[in-house]
């Protein structure tokens, strides 16, 4: 019997599976998603090695999936070439011949005419002609990411970032009005857009992230990962990228030793993967740094206290998200906060400096029965808040799946890594 689903194709910057980081757990729920109504033709790039024996398993939601293996320090040399081209670097970092012709030659030979684009970069590839209905997913808006790198950075780096902002801003400009559609995570996010950008307004939607609280649940019983000892406060993420080095660091270097003050007991653990030589160097008596571990879980469902300290960050941090899932109590930097449906002090708690994180921790760590109540709130504001399902409606809205009435198919999901 012929699938009566229409093809799609599906651009994504990172493999989406394992969805085991931020923006691998987006792209991922959004390709379970597009799976049940499409036949999905995935073009993705590979970035590390750990992630080559995922790609089989992409078959399960993908009629055909075209990888590239993307070397970081080649990819690196080659977006150099945009300070020639005058253009943002980070097109000629995921930029690759093979994968535009393989683009075009699917549109052509399986009559595609809907394509989702996951992150800016990726609607470089997107055909001029052929395809009928364009969405790109920037997720948040990178360029003022960019920027905001700048103001922490020496020159020259201050000033290629300062660069990379303005170009990667005018391209993001231009790839969102040759689209139907560009989604943002937050409705802070959406204005920042639209700001810059306000005749591209009509086209802009908000589609937050959610968390699969089946898996994320308090329900599942788990062997301490932490020897005996003292409080634990933990901080989960990929540890190579910024963002969340600097939240390392700065948690550890000046917040932790007011609460040990206090609290000398206390030990924090730095928990994900690829932790950068400045995440690795932080490890000490009271500072534990674990690299990739086999599942997240573990480490927060027997933390004492999650928390998210970071100083720059844009849009929904899914692991604030998967922290409230578990019913962890969680204490979060309001820059962290932003698009965060949840009420300070009830379902988290949300620290403005270095002080008020000392004394958001220390209360928790202090006070056993309001922990255990904003445990019980952080999860009972995701469950009512982050369904995934409920969130992607806006995917299908963009596609105008409701109009054209396409078939659906249940899909079930293996293990999450």
């Amino acid at each position: 019997m012929a699938d009566p689903r229409p093809p799609l194709l599906y651009l994504v910057h990172r493999i989406p599976y394992p969805p085991n980081k931020g923006d691998k757990v987006r792209s991922f729920n959004i390709l379970r998603q597009l799976a049940r109504r499409y036949r999905v033709f995935l073009g993705t790039f590979v970035d590390h090695p750990d992630d080559v024996q995922h790609i089989d398993t992409l078959g399960q939601w993908c009629e055909k999936v075209h990888v590239v293996r993307l070397q970081p320090m080649s990819a690196r040399l080659a977006s150099l070439r945009g300070l020639l081209t005058g253009e943002a670097l980070s097109l000629p970092y995921y930029r690759d011949a093979g994968l535009a012709r393989w683009v075009n030659m699917t549109v052509a030979s399986e009559g595609i005419k809907s394509a989702v684009a996951f992150s800016g970069p990726m609607a470089q590839y997107l055909p001029a002609t052929g395809l009928e209905r364009r969405v790109i997913d920037f997720c948040d808006v990178d360029s003022a990411k960019w920027t905001q790198y700048s103001a922490d950075r020496r020159w020259p780096m201050s000033w290629l970032y300062r660069r990379e902002g303005q170009r990667l801003a005018a391209f993001e400009r231009e790839a969102a009005s040759a689209s139907d559609a560009s989604l943002f995570v937050t409705d802070a996010e959406a204005a920042l857009f639209t700001r810059d950008a306000p005749l591209l307004g009509s086209r802009v939607r908000t589609m937050q992230n959610g968390v699969d609280a089946e898996y994320f649940s308090p329900s599942h019983r788990f062997d301490s990962p932490y020897p005996a000892g003292g409080p634990i406060l933990v901080f989960t993420g990929a540890m190579d990228y910024w963002p969340n080095i600097d939240a390392a660091t700065w948690f550890a270097r000046d917040i932790l030793p007011l609460v040990r003050a206090q609290l000398p007991d206390v030990r924090f653990w730095i928990v994900g993967m690829n932790p950068s030589p400045a995440v690795l160097a932080l490890a000490g008596e009271s500072v534990f740094v674990t690299g990739t571990v086999p599942d997240v879980r573990p480490y927060l469902a027997h933390a004492d206290v999650v928390v998210a300290p970071l100083r720059i960050a844009r849009g929904i941090q899914n692991k604030v998200l998967e922290a409230m899932a578990m019913a962890r109590p969680v204490v979060v930097a309001d820059a962290a906060a932003q698009g965060l449906e949840a009420v300070s002090g009830q379902d988290c708690e949300i620290a403005h400096n270095a002080e008020t994180f000392v004394s958001r921790i220390v209360a928790l760590l202090e006070d056993r029965e309001s922990c255990q109540r904003m445990s019980l709130a952080a999860r009972h504001c995701v469950l009512s808040h982050y369904s995934w399902t409920a969130h992607l409606a806006v995917l299908d809205d963009c596609l105008c799946l409701a109009q054209e009435g396409l078939p659906s198919i249940p899909l079930e999901c293996p293990d999450q890594a």
